[in-house]
Protein backbone atom coordinates (compact mmCIF):
# COMPACT_ATOMS: atom_id res chain seq x y z
CA UNK A 1 0.00 0.00 0.00
CA UNK A 2 2.76 2.44 0.95
CA UNK A 3 4.91 1.42 -2.02
CA UNK A 4 2.07 2.07 -4.48
CA UNK A 5 1.38 5.46 -2.92
CA UNK A 6 5.08 6.35 -3.08
CA UNK A 7 5.25 5.46 -6.78
CA UNK A 8 2.10 7.47 -7.47
CA UNK A 9 3.53 10.53 -5.75
CA UNK A 10 6.84 10.18 -7.58
CA UNK A 11 4.96 10.08 -10.86
CA UNK A 12 2.85 13.12 -9.97
CA UNK A 13 5.82 15.17 -8.78
CA UNK A 14 8.32 14.11 -11.45
CA UNK A 15 6.53 13.25 -14.67
CA UNK A 16 3.79 15.80 -14.06
CA UNK A 17 6.32 18.62 -13.69
CA UNK A 18 8.90 17.56 -16.27
CA UNK A 19 7.61 19.62 -19.20
CA UNK A 20 7.45 22.95 -17.36
CA UNK A 21 10.86 22.37 -15.74
CA UNK A 22 12.46 21.58 -19.10
CA UNK A 23 10.89 24.58 -20.80
CA UNK A 24 11.85 27.00 -18.05
CA UNK A 25 15.40 25.64 -17.78
CA UNK A 26 16.06 25.88 -21.51
CA UNK A 27 15.04 29.53 -21.66
CA UNK A 28 16.76 30.46 -18.40
CA UNK A 29 20.00 28.96 -19.69
CA UNK A 30 19.60 30.76 -23.01
CA UNK A 31 18.93 34.10 -21.33
CA UNK A 32 21.92 33.61 -19.03
CA UNK A 33 24.20 33.02 -22.01
CA UNK A 34 22.88 36.03 -23.94
CA UNK A 35 23.11 38.43 -21.00
CA UNK A 36 26.54 37.15 -19.96
CA UNK A 37 27.83 37.57 -23.50
CA UNK A 38 26.42 41.11 -23.54
CA UNK A 39 28.34 41.94 -20.36
CA UNK A 40 31.56 40.42 -21.68
CA UNK A 41 31.52 42.34 -24.97
CA UNK A 42 34.21 45.01 -25.09
CA UNK A 43 36.33 43.43 -22.34
CA UNK A 44 39.47 42.23 -24.15
CA UNK A 45 41.11 41.00 -20.94
CA UNK A 46 38.44 38.31 -20.45
CA UNK A 47 38.92 35.26 -22.73
CA UNK A 48 35.84 34.13 -24.68
CA UNK A 49 35.71 30.73 -22.99
CA UNK A 50 34.67 32.48 -19.76
CA UNK A 51 31.13 32.58 -21.14
CA UNK A 52 30.82 28.80 -20.74
CA UNK A 53 32.43 28.94 -17.30
CA UNK A 54 30.00 31.62 -16.08
CA UNK A 55 26.98 29.76 -17.45
CA UNK A 56 28.12 26.48 -15.88
CA UNK A 57 28.72 27.89 -12.39
CA UNK A 58 25.58 30.03 -12.41
CA UNK A 59 23.40 27.16 -13.57
CA UNK A 60 24.79 24.53 -11.21
CA UNK A 61 25.08 26.64 -8.08
CA UNK A 62 21.97 28.79 -8.32
CA UNK A 63 19.66 28.67 -11.32
CA UNK A 64 19.00 24.92 -11.53
CA UNK A 65 18.27 24.18 -7.85
CA UNK A 66 16.60 27.45 -6.86
CA UNK A 67 14.46 28.22 -9.91
CA UNK A 68 13.45 24.60 -10.35
CA UNK A 69 12.33 24.32 -6.73
CA UNK A 70 10.47 27.62 -6.91
CA UNK A 71 8.58 26.23 -9.91
CA UNK A 72 7.91 22.98 -8.04
CA UNK A 73 6.78 24.93 -4.98
CA UNK A 74 4.09 26.54 -7.10
CA UNK A 75 2.98 23.37 -8.86
CA UNK A 76 3.67 20.52 -6.46
CA UNK A 77 3.19 22.46 -3.24
CA UNK A 78 -0.24 23.76 -4.17
CA UNK A 79 -1.27 20.31 -5.43
CA UNK A 80 -0.23 18.57 -2.20
CA UNK A 81 -1.90 21.16 0.02
CA UNK A 82 -5.16 21.18 -1.93
CA UNK A 83 -5.26 17.36 -2.20
CA UNK A 84 -4.77 16.82 1.54
CA UNK A 85 -7.07 19.73 2.37
CA UNK A 86 -9.85 18.24 0.26
CA UNK A 87 -9.39 14.90 1.99
CA UNK A 88 -9.58 16.63 5.36
CA UNK A 89 -12.77 18.62 4.83
CA UNK A 90 -14.48 15.70 3.05
CA UNK A 91 -13.69 13.56 6.13
CA UNK A 92 -11.67 11.01 4.16
CA UNK A 93 -8.80 11.38 6.63
CA UNK A 94 -11.20 10.83 9.55
CA UNK A 95 -12.47 7.68 7.84
CA UNK A 96 -8.92 6.36 7.47
CA UNK A 97 -8.24 7.03 11.14
CA UNK A 98 -11.41 5.18 12.15
CA UNK A 99 -10.25 2.17 10.10
CA UNK A 100 -6.96 2.21 11.99
CA UNK A 101 -4.78 3.53 9.17
CA UNK A 102 -1.95 5.79 10.44
CA UNK A 103 -2.82 8.80 8.32
CA UNK A 104 0.41 10.74 8.91
CA UNK A 105 2.43 7.74 7.75
CA UNK A 106 0.18 6.85 4.83
CA UNK A 107 -0.54 10.36 3.51
CA UNK A 108 2.44 12.48 4.51
CA UNK A 109 5.45 10.16 4.44
CA UNK A 110 5.12 9.01 0.77
CA UNK A 111 4.87 12.63 -0.37
CA UNK A 112 7.93 13.69 1.59
CA UNK A 113 10.02 10.70 0.48
CA UNK A 114 8.89 11.12 -3.13
CA UNK A 115 9.89 14.79 -3.07
CA UNK A 116 13.30 14.06 -1.57
CA UNK A 117 13.92 11.44 -4.28
CA UNK A 118 12.42 13.16 -7.32
CA UNK A 119 13.39 16.81 -6.77
CA UNK A 120 17.17 16.16 -7.06
CA UNK A 121 16.52 14.25 -10.28
CA UNK A 122 14.49 17.18 -11.60
CA UNK A 123 17.28 19.58 -10.63
CA UNK A 124 19.87 17.48 -12.50
CA UNK A 125 17.62 17.48 -15.57
CA UNK A 126 17.12 21.23 -15.21
CA UNK A 127 20.87 21.86 -14.99
CA UNK A 128 21.49 19.80 -18.13
CA UNK A 129 18.69 21.56 -19.99
CA UNK A 130 19.95 24.95 -18.85
CA UNK A 131 23.47 24.29 -20.13
CA UNK A 132 22.07 22.95 -23.39
CA UNK A 133 19.88 26.05 -23.83
CA UNK A 134 22.89 28.25 -23.11
CA UNK A 135 24.97 26.35 -25.69
CA UNK A 136 22.29 26.90 -28.33
CA UNK A 137 21.95 30.60 -27.50
CA UNK A 138 25.72 31.10 -27.38
CA UNK A 139 25.92 30.16 -31.05
CA UNK A 140 23.81 33.21 -31.92
CA UNK A 141 25.59 35.74 -29.70
CA UNK A 142 28.75 35.85 -31.81
CA UNK A 143 30.86 35.87 -28.66
CA UNK A 144 33.47 33.17 -29.12
CA UNK A 145 33.09 29.83 -30.84
CA UNK A 146 31.40 26.58 -29.90
CA UNK A 147 34.76 25.05 -29.03
CA UNK A 148 35.56 27.91 -26.67
CA UNK A 149 32.15 27.65 -25.01
CA UNK A 150 32.57 23.91 -24.45
CA UNK A 151 36.10 24.50 -23.16
CA UNK A 152 34.67 27.01 -20.69
CA UNK A 153 32.15 24.44 -19.50
CA UNK A 154 35.04 22.11 -18.63
CA UNK A 155 37.55 24.67 -17.36
CA UNK A 156 38.26 24.82 -13.61
CA UNK A 157 35.43 22.41 -12.87
CA UNK A 158 35.03 21.56 -9.20
CA UNK A 159 32.89 18.46 -8.45
CA UNK A 160 31.97 20.03 -5.10
CA UNK A 161 29.71 22.43 -7.00
CA UNK A 162 27.54 19.48 -8.02
CA UNK A 163 27.46 18.30 -4.41
CA UNK A 164 26.21 21.73 -3.33
CA UNK A 165 23.51 21.56 -6.01
CA UNK A 166 22.37 18.18 -4.74
CA UNK A 167 22.42 19.30 -1.10
CA UNK A 168 20.24 22.26 -2.04
CA UNK A 169 17.83 20.08 -4.01
CA UNK A 170 17.43 17.56 -1.16
CA UNK A 171 16.82 20.38 1.33
CA UNK A 172 14.40 22.25 -0.94
CA UNK A 173 12.44 19.09 -1.74
CA UNK A 174 12.07 18.33 1.96
CA UNK A 175 10.93 21.87 2.75
CA UNK A 176 8.38 22.04 -0.06
CA UNK A 177 6.79 18.70 0.80
CA UNK A 178 6.68 19.14 4.57
CA UNK A 179 5.28 22.68 4.47
CA UNK A 180 2.64 21.75 1.89
CA UNK A 181 1.64 18.60 3.79
CA UNK A 182 1.32 20.54 7.04
CA UNK A 183 -0.86 23.24 5.49
CA UNK A 184 -3.11 20.73 3.76
CA UNK A 185 -3.33 18.12 6.51
CA UNK A 186 -4.45 20.52 9.24
CA UNK A 187 -6.79 22.74 7.21
CA UNK A 188 -10.19 23.44 8.75
CA UNK A 189 -13.31 24.85 7.13
CA UNK A 190 -14.42 24.60 3.52
CA UNK A 191 -13.35 25.35 -0.03
CA UNK A 192 -12.24 28.88 0.85
CA UNK A 193 -9.87 27.59 3.51
CA UNK A 194 -8.42 25.06 1.06
CA UNK A 195 -7.58 27.89 -1.31
CA UNK A 196 -5.95 29.86 1.48
CA UNK A 197 -3.99 26.83 2.65
CA UNK A 198 -2.77 26.17 -0.89
CA UNK A 199 -1.67 29.79 -1.29
CA UNK A 200 0.08 29.79 2.08
CA UNK A 201 1.86 26.55 1.20
CA UNK A 202 3.25 28.05 -2.01
CA UNK A 203 4.27 31.35 -0.39
CA UNK A 204 5.92 29.75 2.64
CA UNK A 205 7.67 27.15 0.48
CA UNK A 206 9.17 29.88 -1.72
CA UNK A 207 10.27 31.91 1.30
CA UNK A 208 11.90 28.96 3.04
CA UNK A 209 13.55 27.78 -0.18
CA UNK A 210 15.19 31.19 -0.61
CA UNK A 211 16.16 31.30 3.07
CA UNK A 212 17.65 27.80 2.92
CA UNK A 213 19.46 28.78 -0.30
CA UNK A 214 21.22 31.60 1.53
CA UNK A 215 22.04 29.49 4.60
CA UNK A 216 23.49 26.63 2.55
CA UNK A 217 25.54 29.03 0.43
CA UNK A 218 26.82 30.82 3.55
CA UNK A 219 27.81 27.55 5.23
CA UNK A 220 29.27 25.60 2.31
CA UNK A 221 30.82 28.25 0.05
Amino acid sequence: MYWKELLRQMNDIGVGSLSIVLMASLFIGAVTAVQSAYQLYGTPFVPPYYLGLIVRNTTILELAPTFTCLILAGKVGSNIASELGTMRISEQIDALEIMGVPTETYLVMPRVIASVIVVPIMVIIAASAGVFGAWIAANFTGYGSQEEFVYGLRAFFDPFDVQIMLIKSFSFGFLISTISCFKGFYVRGGALEIGKASTQAVVLSCIYVLLADYVIAEVLL
